[in-house]
């Protein structure tokens, strides 16, 4: 299950990779939301697996960190790490979808090509400076 499960997080950061270099703004966004996920499932991966290797064919599940007072506890930091990483990678992907949103109404593109032809804005002249400041 955990072999699975990194061949899984392994072909997610596979895709990810490949739209993160794509040429449109909106696949790469979809590359970082896609690179959150399979870092979710790598953390999965690396946490264990949820049940006790026994040497019967009977294979107990581990008991809650809180409620268990056995020798077997699952290991509560993953889940931790994965909480805390979803609502970091909520904040980036709100603040990723307005960059886009106020890209495309600014330009009329997403287009990584054209938008390195459009005219940029001409920076401040040291004049406007001394004049604002007076």
């Amino acid at each position: 299950m955990t072999l699975l499960l990194a061949i899984c997080a392994a072909v997610v950061f596979a895709v990810s990779v490949y739209l993160l270099l794509g040429r449109e703004l909106k696949g790469v966004a979809m590359g970082v939301f896609l690179f959150s996920h399979a870092a979710h499932m790598g953390i999965l991966a690396m946490s264990g697996q949820p049940f006790v290797k026994g040497a019967g064919g009977a294979s107990p599940m581990k008991e809650p960190p809180i409620i268990g007072l056995g020798e077997h506890l699952v290991d509560p930091l993953p889940q931790a790490l994965i909480l805390t990483s979803i609502v970091i990678s909520f904040a980036v992907t709100a603040f990723l979808l307005t960059l886009l949103v106020t890209t495309h109404r600014r330009t009329g593109t997403l287009e990584v090509n054209a938008l390195a032809d459009e005219d940029r804005p001409a920076p401040p002249s040291r004049h406007q400076f001394i004049a604002t400041e007076a």
